[in-house]
């Protein structure tokens, strides 16, 4: 196989995500694993739970043809992502937008959705750590929520956002 140089995504078994992600990173491996809280209720108590942004994916860069077998060779990794017979990479450009969105201050209800929840206004982002970012507007239950769309593998990321941040562009196709 010619190993082309870039982030692949890694399919792992369920909630093995972190032990995945630790053990590539002791094999000397770049990974990215996004993290996310939540606060779980139950009845007595509520919680703030962290857990991957994307379940069962961890993203790894790949350098060489050993970094690849080295990454499936982890206890927990299944196989690397493929559509037909080409494995899934996603551009730096990608991994840098989740890496914004997730760092940014004054966003919440971080969510992944594999499907376009609805057609909306494209806005463009004019203030604040997300700034010139492009994102589809969602409004649900008086909440702007925003998708920034994660094209090689198929996910969106939802965020709730204030409106002041957001300058309008055009109607999305």
């Amino acid at each position: 196989m010619k190993t082309k140089i870039g982030w692949y995504v890694l399919y792992v078994k369920n909630k093995h995500e972190r032990k995945v992600n630790e053990a590539l990173r002791e094999l000397g491996l770049d990974t990215f694993l996004p993290m996310i809280e939540s606060v779980r209720t139950w009845s007595d108590r509520k919680k703030i739970i962290v857990t991957p942004l994307f379940s069962c994916y961890v993203f790894v860069k790949i350098t060489s043809a050993k970094d690849f077998y080295d990454a499936l060779s982890v206890h927990g990794a299944f196989s690397f992502i493929s559509f037909g017979n080409r494995y899934g990479t996603v551009p730096e450009s990608e991994i840098e937008k989740v890496k914004i969105l997730l760092g940014a201050k004054g966003i919440s209800d971080v969510s992944v959705a594999a499907e376009c929840l609805q057609k909306g206004e494209i806005r463009k982002i004019e203030h604040g750590p997300l700034e010139g970012m492009e994102c589809e507007v969602i409004n649900v239950n008086n909440l702007n929520k925003i998708i920034v769309r994660i094209e090689s593998i198929g996910k969106n990321i939802t965020a709730t956002l204030p409106a002041m941040y957001l300058a309008k562009l055009s109607k999305a196709v």
